[in-house]
């Protein structure tokens, strides 16, 4: 895929996750009334002013601040490192930036961020679909980093 082609796609990637996301979370905040629990999740409403596991509560600023700078660095890295990058990887790291703009996003506009997934069946944190995405893409962006090193390091062995 050309230059382009890896730019246009990785924008369309960062675009169709911020608006699923927006989306599917409106929707479900709407009708957490009908929605039935069950013994695996449970579907609240939770205002959090900070971030997982209950730190940094009331650090807005921070927040806001440690978000921009990770999706500038992380757009940055990705320009940078584009000619080589894979379009898997791409779309690992447009969810990434997607997850920490939705959640960045709620909380200049809202103040806090809207968490609404309570697992049953494990002591943790409630969580949105933005730390979904945010979890998802780094556990692959990881298991890309070092499958690229394996075979880097198999290749240098050879």
């Amino acid at each position: 895929m050309s230059k382009t082609g890896k730019i246009i796609y990785f924008l369309i990637s960062v675009i169709f996750f911020i608006i699923f996301d927006f989306i599917l979370s409106n929707e479900i905040l709407r009708s957490l009334a009908d929605i039935p629990q069950n013994p695996v999740l449970d579907l609240i409403y939770v205002k959090n002013t900070g971030a997982a596991f209950s730190i940094l509560q009331d650090a807005r600023v921070f927040l806001i601040s440690f978000s921009v700078t990770a999706i500038t660095l992380i757009i940055a890295y990705t320009i940078k490192h584009l000619e080589r990058a894979s379009t898997i990887a791409l779309f690992w790291t447009s969810m990434l930036i997607s997850g920490i703009f939705c959640n960045m996003y709620e909380r200049i506009v809202l103040g806090f961020v809207r968490d609404f997934f309570k697992l049953n069946f494990i002591n943790f944190p409630v969580f949105n679909i933005s730390d979904i995405f945010i979890n998802i893409s780094v556990f692959a962006i990881v298991i890309i980093i070092v499958k690229h090193n394996f075979k880097k390091n198999n290749e240098n062995n050879n």
